[in-house]
C-alpha cells in the first residue's frame, strides 16, 4: 500500500526526540511537509527539522496558555496550509493516590489535555477551510486499563480519549477525521536507560533481551511476548493521517501486542 501525502503539511508536537521523531520522519518520508514542534526553547527541533526535506521547527510550552499562542503565531508564518496535527506530546509523571497533590493533577491535565484542545481550537479554522484534515492524539493503553498508580496521568489520558471522540462528532461533514492511537510499553532509548538501572537493582542482568523477558514476565505481559517500536507506532499514524483511512474516525487503537485481551 502506497501512502503519498504531498501536498499535505503536518504539524507533530514533541517531534524533536523519541517517537515523536520517527512521527515526524515517516510523515516526511511519504511526501508530507513536516512542522517539528519541541516544547523546550532549544536547539532540538531544529535538528530534526534539519534532517527532513522541507521540514520547519517550531518550539514552545503548550502546556501553557502563552506557549501555545507562542507556537500558533509561529504557525501562521511556517504553516499556513497546514492540514494534519499530530498531538504526540504528553508526559508523565510518578505519583500515587496518596501524594498526588491538587497540583499533580492540574500538572497533568495541562500537559496531556489542554495542550491538545489549544492547538485544536486555534488550528481547527485553516482545516476546515481545507475541507480535509487529520487530528491523531496519543494516548496510552492506560486508558483502557489505569494503572493503581499515576491516577492523575491515567485519568489525564482518559479525559484525551475523550476529547477525540468528542471532536469527531462535532467535525461531521467536513472532512477532518479524529482518531487515538494508544501504545503499551515503547521501546526508547529513555525507557531502555530506565529498565536497565531497574534491571541492576533487581538482578535482571544486564543483557537488554533478557531484561525484555523480565519486563514482560513481571510488568507488561503480552502475546507478541515484547515492546513495541517506535516505528511501529509511527506506522499506525501515518497510516490514519492519510486518506487511505478517511473512513476511521472516533476511534482509540491501542498498540499493546494484544495486552489487553477484551473484543
Amino acid at each position: 500500500m502506497q501512502i503519498d501525502l504531498s501536498g499535505h503539511t503536518a504539524l507533530v508536537t514533541g517531534a524533536n526526540r523519541n517517537t515523536g521523531e520517527i512521527i515526524a520522519t515517516r510523515l516526511a518520508q511519504a511526501g508530507a511537509r513536516v512542522i517539528v514542534h519541541g516544547n523546550e526553547e532549544d536547539e532540538s527541533a531544529a535538528q530534526v527539522a534539519a534532517g527532513l526535506n522541507g521540514a520547519a521547527a517550531v518550539t514552545g510550552d503548550i502546556a501553557t496558555e502563552d506557549g501555545c499562542r507562542s507556537v500558533l503565531a509561529q504557525l501562521e508564518q511556517a504553516a499556513p496550509g497546514l492540514d494534519i496535527l499530530v498531538n504526540n506530546y504528553g508526559t508523565a509523571s510518578f505519583a500515587r493516590w496518596e501524594d498526588a497533590d491538587s497540583a499533580a493533577w492540574i500538572d497533568m491535565y495541562e500537559k496531556n489535555v489542554l495542550s491538545v484542545a489549544r492547538l485544536v481550537q486555534g488550528l481547527l479554522p485553516r482545516m476546515r477551510e481545507r475541507g480535509w484534515g487529520r487530528i491523531v492524539n496519543l494516548g496510552t493503553i492506560g486508558s483502557h486499563r489505569p494503572g493503581h498508580i499515576m491516577p492523575h496521568y491515567y485519568a489525564a489520558k482518559g479525559a484525551l480519549a475523550t476529547l477525540g471522540v468528542s471532536l469527531a462528532q462535532a467535525l461531521r461533514n467536513t472532512g477532518i477525521t479524529v482518531n487515538t492511537v494508544s501504545p503499551g510499553l515503547i521501546h526508547t532509548p529513555d525507557l531502555e536507560a530506565g529498565y536497565r538501572a531497574r534491571a541492576r537493582k533487581k538482578g535482571w542482568g544486564d543483557d537488554w533481551e533478557d531484561i525484555v523477558r523480565h519486563i514482560v514476565d513481571e510488568e507488561f505481559p503480552n502475546p507478541c511476548g515484547r515492546l513495541a517500536t517506535r516505528e511501529e507506532v509511527a506506522d499506525l499514524v501515518l497510516f490514519l493521517c492519510s486518506a487511505n483511512a478517511g473512513f476511521i474516525n472516533g476511534q482509540n487503537i491501542r498498540v499493546d501486542g494484544g495486552a489487553i485481551a477484551y473484543v
